[in-house]
C-alpha cells in the first residue's frame, strides 16, 4: 500500500464522480452527481455549474465545449456562456434511473452507464454512442451494450484499441470485453479481468471508476477501501494508493505531465463506525506517480469541426 495523497479540491461532495482532465485547458473537471453539479479549478478559483438533472461523466469536445453524460442523455454544454443541447437522448423517459460512470473511447464515442437512483439490481444498462462524424448516421448511432445491469462502472480502454474493460461494482468482477479495432464496437465474448470476490483479503473490494496508463496497466477506484488499486494488462494486481477516506469512486491521470493521478470520493452511505473516514469525505485528492497517463480521447462533432 502506498500513502502519500495530498487534498486538490476540500469541497466536500455527496458523490463525487467523473473526473477529466481536459488536454488543451489543462484542467480538472469532475462531478457531484446527487448535487447536480459540475465542478472545476483554476489555481485558487473554484468553479461550479448547476444543473437540472443528475450529471456525472464528461468528455472533452473543443477547448470551451464537454459531452455530458447525464440521467436523460449526452448533451453539449459550453463552458463559457452555460449553453447547452441535447445531442442524443438515454432513458429519458425512465424516471427511475440516472446516467453513471462515462468515458470517450479512442474511436470518438462514449460510452455510459445508467442505474436506478436507489440502486435497484438490474435496472443498468451499458451503452455506446458515436457521433455522426465517426459513423457517417445523422445524429450518431447509440446501442445498447448490456442490460440487466445494477451499477456499470469502471469504463476504460486499453491503449492498444484492442478491449474496453467495465465493471457492475455489486458483482465486484471488472471484465475486459475485445472490441473491433477499427471501429471501437464489441465482438467476441467478454472475459474476466478481475474478480475481487476471488482474491485473497480482497473480498470486500467494490471496483468504482477507472483509468488505463500509458503502460496498459488500470488503475481501479474502489468503494469503500480507501484506494485505488493498479493492475497490470494480464488484470495482476501490482500495487494500491492508499486515500484517508473510504468512498473513493474514480480517477483521472492529468497535469502537465501527464503524472498526476486525481481521485474523487463521497460522503454517501458512509458507515457510522468509520469516524477516520468522515473529515476528508468527499474531497477531490492527487497524488504523484511514477508513470505517465495518457491524453483523453476528444469527442468529434459534425457542427464544430
Amino acid at each position: 500500500m502506498i500513502i502519500g495523497s495530498e487534498i486538490f479540491d476540500s469541497r466536500s461532495c455527496v458523490l463525487g464522480e467523473g473526473p477529466l482532465w481536459h488536454p488543451e485547458r489543462q484542467q480538472l473537471f469532475w462531478f457531484d452527481i446527487i448535487n447536480c453539479q459540475l465542478l472545476s479549478k483554476l489555481g485558487e478559483q473554484v468553479i461550479n455549474w448547476d444543473f437540472d438533472r443528475h450529471v456525472s461523466a464528461a468528455a472533452w469536445v473543443d477547448h470551451d465545449h464537454l459531452l455530458i453524460a447525464g440521467e436523460t442523455g449526452l448533451s453539449l454544454f459550453n463552458l463559457q456562456t452555460s449553453e447547452e443541447e441535447m445531442l442524443c437522448e438515454i432513458e429519458a423517459n425512465i424516471p427511475l434511473t440516472r446516467s453513471n460512470d462515462g468515458r470517450a473511447d479512442p474511436w470518438g464515442g462514449f460510452w455510459m452507464g445508467t442505474m436506478g437512483k436507489s440502486g435497484e439490481k438490474g435496472l443498468g444498462a451499458l451503452y455506446r454512442w458515436v457521433p455522426e462524424v465517426s459513423c457517417g448516421v445523422e445524429g450518431g448511432e447509440l446501442r445498447v451494450l448490456l442490460e440487466g445491469m445494477s451499477t456499470p462502472n469502471a469504463i476504460c480502454f486499453d491503449k492498444s484499441r484492442s478491449c474496453a474493460y467495465y465493471a457492475d461494482t455489486k458483482t465486484r468482477t471488472i471484465w475486459r470485453q475485445p472490441v473491433n479495432s477499427i471501429s471501437g464496437w464489441p465482438e467476441g465474448d467478454r472475459s474476466v479481468f478481475v474478480d475481487l470476490t476471488a482474491c485473497d483479503g480482497e473480498s470486500e473490494h467494490k471496483p468504482d471508476g477507472a483509468i488505463v496508463d500509458a503502460q496498459g496497466c488500470v488503475w481501479n477506484a474502489q468503494w469503500g477501501s480507501a484506494r485505488v488499486a493498479c493492475y497490470s494488462p494480464e488484470g495482476k494486481f501490482l500495487r494500491a494508493i492508499e486515500f484517508p477516506t473510504g468512498h473513493t469512486s474514480c480517477p483521472a491521470i492529468g497535469g502537465t505531465d501527464l503524472k498526476t493521478l486525481f481521485v474523487t470520493t463521497a460522503t454517501q452511505k458512509l458507515p457510522e463506525d468509520r469516524s477516520d473516514w468522515h473529515e476528508n469525505a468527499g474531497k477531490t485528492f492527487f497524488h504523484k506517480l511514477p508513470i505517465n497517463g495518457l491524453p483523453e480521447p476528444r469527442i468529434k462533432l459534425q457542427k464544430l469541426t
